[in-house]
């Protein structure tokens, strides 16, 4: 299907589009880390037994880190601003995808990455299996709309090749 480059960067825009909305959703959970697994608690029955153990180790450990050590939730809130950073390095690709394709690379690099980083540094710090592959999830799903985008950045880079020579 031949598209104009106008069609070309609107489809694009609009997976970068998702991709930011994304990155800043998934960054603000990191703040109400406590209030969110309070409410899981509340529900813990709708999860399976695993990961029931799994919520009620979690959610002991983030009270009693609050309660008795706040200043390490800085941390927390530091991953939050690096995912808002982030998705601002994407507003490049945003206003010109096939000039700022080199973005789209980074992201897909950073996504496949995600992999090592949970199966090496997960069991050093004891995350279970079956959550590391959930973090390994967050890799997968940004991967599809960096690597749509991608695809009609490159394509919007070769018509204005095209139209250069």
């Amino acid at each position: 299907m031949n598209l104009t480059p106008t069609q070309l960067k609107t489809k694009a825009r609009r997976w970068i589009i998702f991709l930011m909305v994304g990155l800043i959703l998934s960054g603000i959970t990191a703040f109400p880390i406590e209030s969110e697994m309070a409410v899981a608690m509340h529900n813990i029955d709708a999860f399976s037994p695993t990961m029931q153990q799994w919520l009620t180790t979690i959610y002991t450990a983030v009270k009693t880190t609050n309660a008795q050590y706040p200043y390490l939730s800085y941390g927390t809130d530091w991953l939050a601003f690096a995912h808002a950073v982030i998705a601002l390095a994407f507003i490049g690709p945003l206003r010109d995808p096939a000039r700022n394709i080199w973005v789209l690379q980074f992201g897909m690099i950073a996504c496949v990455l995600i992999f090592p980083l949970a199966f090496i540094a997960g069991p050093i710090r004891h995350i279970p299996q079956f959550w590391q592959l959930v973090d390994c999830s967050f890799g997968v799903i940004g991967i599809i709309p960096l690597y749509v985008a991608y695809r009609y950045a490159r394509r919007l880079e070769t018509l204005q090749i095209l139209k250069t020579t």
